[in-house]
């Protein structure tokens, strides 16, 4: 399940306790040695339920019998995400690009470990026997199994190459740091509490990807500078419309994380108390929302738009489009790498319709611009927006490792800061 490449011991972060001090202490540990603890925020005896029907009662310390089933449901499904990404990334070490790199997998693959094991606890400490069959399911299933994959989808999926891992750590670790910011406002004060400390560690996972990327661009464009040239294919790197292709990719598997447009089932989470709205307490409304209509994204006379619905049903859009703006900020970023380097180039998140099998736009398909166009013309001109085998195949021949310390893979550039004050040079890794 974990990482396949061997080592001696990693310089990583570790947690020891929630305070300021204890949830970040660095050190080189052996991998069979990293301490996987149980962590919780501490407990505010005044919490009080932010949001749904039970709004201003105490929050709960044990699990109400009447939401005990759709409880353990929201735990599960948080809890088979954290194994799958470890599953998904086992083989990346052989193909490190430098040891900052490798130890910076090997840093998410012990989180995500805990994090399932945060889940796990939970549904042991609460849940009785079904919780503990349940923790036993989390571990049986496996990424990509034909018997018993993982419950979502873009958890099947494969992550072969470090420009994926990228886009994986910036895209589907940021549904995560949203669906946990949605349980860390829980009735439920464990779920809360856990979801919390968590989301400290997903921070590091999203830096992972937002400056690995940085790096690949930055790489893309000394090259495309260098040879007066677009396509950087020749010289040993990524071009920029591979880099889109695979964002467009990762982000729209993403986007399927949020379920459909409208849910039942999510907005009886809310109204119960057991699933709140990303940033619940800056929201300016009665947090009932049982006489509020929203807009949400729909098919509409065969066209992309909008149609009005109920807020309570329309809340997984509401989730959306908080993450799609904070993903915007990246491409951002990685646009201002372009615009400093006085390139006319510029990355883009396609339309909400496009490359879509969950919700709304799952039966139609969507240029990047959001145009419906027929199925036959998708198959045509898929290859200009998705990665290619011939992409994909240029893509895992730059995956050569370089395990020594100071050296970098010429597909990336180095990057700007090394971990906890560190140089670049650092031994972050002993092999």
């Amino acid at each position: 399940m974990g990482p396949t490449l061997p080592t001696q011991d990693v310089y990583l972060r570790t947690a020891v306790n929630v305070g300021r001090e204890g949830w970040a202490h660095f050190g080189h540990v052996a991998m069979k040695d990293y301490r996987w603890g149980i962590f919780l925020a501490e407990r505010d005896g005044d919490r009080r339920i932010g949001f749904g029907a039970h709004k201003g009662e105490p929050a709960w310390q044990k699990v109400p019998g009447e939401y005990r089933a759709d409880l353990q449901r929201l735990i599960v499904i948080q809890g088979d995400t954290e194994p799958a990404s470890v599953e998904q990334q086992r083989n990346l070490g052989a193909t490190a690009p430098s040891l900052y790199d490798l130890r910076n997998l090997f840093q998410v693959n012990v989180e995500e470990g805990r994090h399932l094991w945060a889940m796990v606890y939970l549904l042991h400490a609460y849940f009785g026997r079904e919780g503990r069959e349940e923790a036993e399911e989390l571990l049986h299933r496996n990424s990509g199994s034909e018997e018993s994959p993982r419950i979502l989808g873009a958890f099947n999926e494969e992550t072969p190459d470090w420009l994926s891992f990228f886009m994986f750590t910036y895209f589907t670790d940021r549904d995560g740091k949203f669906q946990l910011g949605t349980l860390k406002e829980s009735g439920f004060d464990p779920l809360s509490r856990t979801c919390e400390f968590m989301l400290k560690e997903e921070a590091h996972h999203m830096m992972v990807g937002t400056t690995g990327i940085d790096r690949v661009v930055e790489r893309t464009v000394q090259l495309m500078k260098e040879h007066d040239t677009d396509d950087v294919t020749a010289h040993g790197a990524i071009s920029l419309d591979v880099v889109q292709k695979y964002l467009n990719f990762h982000y729209s598997v993403s986007l399927d994380l949020f379920g459909s447009e409208t849910s039942s089932n999510v907005a009886n989470y809310y109204t119960a108390g057991l699933k709140g709205r990303w940033m619940e307490g800056r929201r300016k409304d009665d947090h009932r929302l049982t006489d509020d209509a929203a807009l949400v994204d729909a098919l509409v006379d065969g066209a992309v738009g909008q149609t009005e619905v109920a807020a309570l049903t329309g809340l997984n859009t509401d989730l959306r489009r908080e993450y799609i703006s904070d993903c915007q900020s990246g491409v951002n970023r990685w646009n201002r790498i372009l615009a400093d380097a006085g390139l006319p180039q510029r990355l883009y998140l396609p339309s909400v319709a496009f490359n879509r099998k969950v919700g709304a736009f799952a039966g139609i398909e969507a240029t990047p611009d959001g145009e419906v166009i027929p199925a036959e013309e998708w198959e045509r001109r898929k290859g200009a927006w998705l990665p290619t085998e011939v992409d994909k195949t240029h893509v895992r021949s730059l995956m050569r490792p370089v395990h020594e310390r100071g050296k970098i893979a010429a597909w990336i550039a180095p990057p700007r800061n090394g971990i906890n004050g560190k140089p670049f040079d650092y031994e972050y890794v002993r092999l």
